[in-house]
């Protein structure tokens, strides 16, 4: 048996990295981070029309009730043209929490307009300290803890320009703001799995971002190791510097089979084990293809205005905005553990 993806699946992965490839992304995500979203909302638009952010939304509440491999390959091609928003939080999590919920009044609620692309939304969860990701510009802004559900506000305890608390990120197409739980939407044991499983899904798509991002950090520094010379010759002919991208692509194809096996086995008992997995995996190649870009590109890879920083600070943060290796790889070892105790 050969698995692949289908043919129509690279076809929707070439439209979306072309509309990417268009789109002037850099200067969208430096806008972004000056508080100027127009021209990354234009850019989401455009990828909301092709039905990215509505690709895991039943066709009840507008969506096309797509594939969670279909999913990963959308995102995997918006972590590669590192798209400014909370993609991960309106693509993936909030369409799987508000689905699973015991009333579907929420879903009916946001759901169409999230896979439309009219809003875009974000949510925080416990471990996460109440921290959302542009809220600011969210529709809806929700919080999950201990089983419960709510609608959350900004606090206002640290005046910024949007009035509210600001938290600073390293990647200038993150904002981060503080938020607080005011609305109760629902509570109780079923809840409780849905978050559960919509925080397994943000685990799966930061993975698939992670995935992107490297190919890209890769693609750059490839093409820079081309044109860069030195002592009369392209660096990229040096052994030194073919070894350091060899491991970076040996690592990235490595890390994408474990990508698709988690959104294969989303709705199993595997779910967190293989979520997990692919995070870790996926984390550690985008940190490698990040250590060696920045290396091959020398001292232009360290300043702001050259782009690929927007992949290095997105790399940084992306490690760790869904959980630590640590965190994953202990839930790895406790799966194993559950594993081998049940034989």
């Amino acid at each position: 048996m050969r698995f692949a993806l289908s043919t129509e699946q690279l076809d929707f992965a070439a439209e979306v990295r072309k509309i990417l490839d268009a789109g002037q992304v850099p200067a969208a995500v430096r806008a972004w981070a000056g508080g100027d979203t127009g021209k990354g909302r234009a850019l989401l638009r455009q990828i909301a029309e092709m039905g990215v952010f509505g690709l895991l939304v039943d066709e009840k509440y507008d969506g096309a009730d797509a594939t969670t491999v279909d999913l990963v390959v959308a995102l995997i091609e918006l972590g590669r043209g590192g798209v400014p928003g909370p993609v991960i939080e309106s693509a993936a999590v909030i369409p799987a929490l508000l689905q699973r919920l015991p009333d579907d009044a929420p879903a009916q609620r946001w759901l169409p307009a999230l896979a439309s692309g009219e809003a875009l939304g974000t949510i925080t969860f416990e471990p996460q300290r109440g921290i959302a990701l542009d809220a600011d510009i969210a529709e809806p802004v929700l919080v999950a803890a201990d089983g419960r559900l709510a609608l959350g506000v900004l606090s206002s305890d640290v005046e910024t320009s949007a009035g509210a608390s600001s938290v600073t990120s390293i990647d200038p197409a993150r904002r981060l703001f503080r938020v607080t739980a005011d609305e109760l939407i629902a509570e109780g044991s079923e809840v409780e799995a849905a978050i559960d499983y919509a925080f397994d899904s943000g685990v799966l798509a930061c993975a698939a971002q992670l995935l992107g991002a490297g190919r890209a950090i890769l693609e750059q520094t490839t093409s820079y190791a081309k044109q860069r010379k030195q002592f009369g010759r392209a660096i990229g002919e040096f052994q030194a510097v073919k070894q350091q991208l060899a491991d970076v692509l040996i690592a990235l194809d490595l890390a994408e089979p474990l990508v698709y096996r988690a959104a294969l086995t989303l709705d199993s008992t595997d779910r967190a084990r293989d979520v997990s997995a692919a995070m870790v995996a996926c984390g550690d190649a985008a940190h490698r293809a990040a250590r060696a870009g920045l290396q091959v590109h020398g001292a232009i890879g360290y300043t702001a205005e050259f782009d690929l920083s927007l992949w290095l600070t997105k790399v940084a943060a992306l490690r760790t905005a869904w959980g630590t290796a640590d965190f994953h790889r202990a839930r790895i070892a406790a799966a194993l553990r559950a594993a081998v105790a049940a034989v």
